[in-house]
């Protein structure tokens, strides 16, 4: 899946290819955090702005009790439908950046996929009954192309209007065909330790909105009431909110990593030192390791902070297929945390979780870039992996990473015959044998090397 870009924010034109690993990097105020939001709210809306229209078989369903549709024709339109969709939800970026309206005006936003990669061998199921019993079922066999919808009740006792039906056969082709493309995401913005601390207030300030809905007048909107507490705050970081403020609900589910890949989650509380815990009333409390004392988030550290979500996320929510989205993973973290939260990534996407990361740190491009060299069946390198600790699970193929720069560039922008320089984001190469090209980092460390040797060596 690639992603196109016009005109957002300081993104001039820019292109990237969401891979297992994908990573954003470069200077500040590059545009990381704008791409990475605009992926963010369309992964997370595209069920509600992509459109499928459902013909009249619905009529034929009341008549006939059962109709066939052949998905192949909806795929076949795969690409008209998530570029309409792309417009719909340009139009709607003001509000994921909480941003004003005049400054997405020339703004585009375009997501291309390869048809060949939409997969019908999976099985569907879904059914919409009453406590009386079935109304409709949906379902598509994994060896079938066709959605059969079968009326299990007599017209006359069907009760629902015939344009919520259509929405619904609309939403099923819509998760059989885009599903697959369009990875769940979760994100951790680089506004999450904010959203540790003042979790007690946020929860009250939202129980407080709730209750002066309730107080209110008719002749005022409620959802305009419900919004004021987040509608100066950009769609990630809203979510990282509710996500924070729902850790009593979310600590009683269990991810696929708790139920099968436990050893992940064992290494991340050796990250963090200890563990989180959240007890019935709904406190929030940080356990260190070998210590009988819990921690407040006051109390922690901000490293403790800055990965909280992360960690309830890995816990209590990850799944197959997820995108983990993080900005500034490096966030509060010591350089040797840095390096072993590479690695925990790279597990993630072994394993078949994508990761997308925007980031400034040299220690975690340069830790994946061991990861990458030691991927590798030479004697040499599995001593060298051996002895410092390296284990296979957290070996990655270079193929399964994509590296991208925010600088200035000269290229050819749509429209123009010439090229101008502008931002935009560049392909970083990576080699098998050596790794990621950044010459983000790589420039500024030489010229640091350059300085600290003429001090020591220019007397001489």
């Amino acid at each position: 899946m690639k992603i196109k870009i016009q005109n957002l924010g300081v993104l001039k034109q820019a292109e990237f290819t969401l891979a297992d690993l994908t990573i954003i990097c470069g200077s500040n105020n590059t545009g990381k955090t704008y791409a990475a939001y605009a992926l963010f709210g369309f992964l997370f809306t595209w069920e509600r702005i992509l459109s499928i229209d459902i013909d009249d078989r619905i009529q034929q369903l009341f008549a006939e009790g059962v109709i066939h549709i052949d998905i192949q024709e909806y795929i076949k339109q795969s690409q008209k439908i998530v570029t309409k969709g792309c417009q719909e939800y340009t139009k709607k970026l003001p509000n994921i950046f909480a941003a004003a309206p005049e400054k997405f005006k020339q703004t585009k936003f375009d997501v291309i996929f390869d048809v060949n990669d939409i997969n019908l061998k999976r099985k569907f199921e879904y059914e919409i009954s009453l406590p009386s019993g079935g109304i409709f079922s949906l379902t598509k066999n994994d060896d079938s192309t066709e959605l059969v919808v079968i009326l299990l009740v007599q017209q006359k006792k069907v009760k629902i209007p015939t344009k919520v039906l259509k929405e619904i056969v609309a939403d099923a082709l819509k998760k059989i065909i885009f599903s697959q493309l369009f990875p769940k995401p979760f994100v951790a913005s680089a506004e999450r330790t904010g959203a540790a601390i003042f979790r007690k207030e946020l929860n009250f300030s939202h129980n407080l909105l709730l209750k002066e809905m309730s107080q209110t007048d008719y002749d005022i909107d409620p959802r305009e009431l419900l919004l004021r507490g987040y509608q100066d705050y950009p769609f990630p970081v809203g979510k990282n909110v509710d996500f924070t403020r729902e850790l009593e609900r979310i600590s009683k589910k269990r991810s696929f990593l708790y139920n099968e890949h436990p050893e992940v989650l064992n290494d991340f509380a050796d990250i963090i030192g200890g563990e989180y815990r959240v007890t019935s009333n709904d406190e929030l409390y940080y356990l260190p390791q070998g210590e009988q004392v819990r921690l407040s988030m006051w109390e922690s550290s901000s490293a403790v902070r800055s990965l909280l979500d992360i960690g309830f996320y890995l816990k209590h929510e990850a799944q197959l297929g997820d995108l983990l989205m993080v900005d500034e993973p490096e966030l509060n973290l010591h350089p040797e945390n840095q390096r072993r939260v590479a690695r925990l990534f790279a597990r993630l996407i072994n394993l078949g979780i994508k990761v997308f990361i925007t980031t400034h740190s040299d220690y975690i491009i340069k830790e994946l870039n061991t990861l990458i060299m030691l991927n590798h069946d030479k004697p040499h390198l599995k001593r060298i992996a051996e002895e410092e600790g390296y284990q296979t699970e957290e070996l990655i193929s270079a193929e399964k990473i994509k590296v991208y720069i925010a600088e200035e560039k000269y290229i050819q922008r749509e429209g123009n015959q010439r090229k101008t320089k502008c931002q935009t984001l560049t392909l970083a190469n990576i080699d098998p044998e050596m790794g990621i090209e950044a010459r983000s980092f790589d420039t500024t460390i030489e010229k640091m090397n350059r300085i600290q040797e003429a001090i020591v060596w220019g007397e001489d």
